[in-house]
């Protein structure tokens, strides 16, 4: 079936009870839980959805976009209200536009930025689970800022990424990361004080930023140095791929900004 009208619809869901954007066989996703309210909303199966990119189980996202194509128009306003009466409270749309046939989700240039809530020092309360990682142990958090700041430029990932194909590109640029102290979302449940590591770029690898944070716990716990960071991102590296991956809950897919908007309508 060939669709004519397209729109890109943003979203933001918590991901703690999905197991990604991404379809799965016996397994709850976003992009199965949008589809079905599609099909409710539409009363019919005549529409198509792709995702900008996957997302690992218990992710969350401010700031998600999929390309919906349909057959006819629909009425913006209204459609975006009965699309959020019927998703579920962990699933919001914000915005939709409408873009011409030629554009494509995939392929359009992007910027990403991630974020990932940590905390260490105590057991967090069982409510900000879903939100920030907790580590019980005491951590470096200066040598871990020092740390997320050589990640930034180009640098070659091979050791940041889990099962890549033979066609992957290693060689990547993150044009921004740190790590700062948590102010972008609170709650009486937080800890007292919790952290961001902020990682921004055009693209990244399977578990890319989860395997950047599994070697700043590391070294914050003194089980790496500096040293190690940096080797670990020259070409010559010796290519292993890491094991420590920080747990995905405390990852969001924060903002995503489309750089062409000449498909636009």
């Amino acid at each position: 079936m060939k669709y004519e009208i397209s729109y890109i619809i943003t979203i933001q869901f918590l991901g703690f009870r999905f197991h990604g954007w991404q379809k799965q066989t016996n397994a709850k996703t976003i992009h199965e839980m949008v589809d079905k309210t599609l099909f409710f909303v539409f009363d019919h199966h005549n529409f198509k959805t792709l995702g900008v990119g996957r997302t690992d189980a218990k992710v969350s996202a401010n700031n998600y976009i999929f390309q919906l194509f349909v057959e006819e128009p629909i009425d913006e306003p209204i459609f975006i209200e009965n699309l959020n009466s019927n998703l579920p409270n962990d699933i919001k749309a914000t915005f939709l536009k409408k873009v011409n046939k030629s554009f494509n989700i995939i392929q359009t240039p992007k910027v990403k930025e991630y974020l990932y809530f940590f905390s260490f020092g105590g057991k967090n309360h069982p409510f900000a689970a879903p939100f920030i990682v907790g580590l019980e142990e005491v951590l470096d958090i200066e040598l871990m800022k020092a740390g997320a700041n050589l990640f930034e430029g180009e640098h070659y990932f091979h050791k940041y990424c889990t099962k890549p194909s033979e066609h992957t590109i290693f060689k990547r640029t993150i044009t921004h990361c740190e790590i700062v102290e948590n102010n972008i979302y609170t709650a009486n449940f937080f800890p007292e004080k919790s952290y961001v590591f902020r990682v921004k770029g055009k693209g990244f690898l399977r578990y890319q930023i989860r395997l950047m944070m599994g070697v700043l716990f590391q070294l914050g716990a003194g089980e790496l140095t500096l040293n190690f960071i940096k080797d670990s991102l020259k070409e010559e590296n010796d290519r292993k791929p890491l094991k420590n991956i920080a747990p995905s809950s405390g990852l969001q897919l924060y903002s995503i900004i489309l750089k062409s908007s000449k498909h636009a309508n």
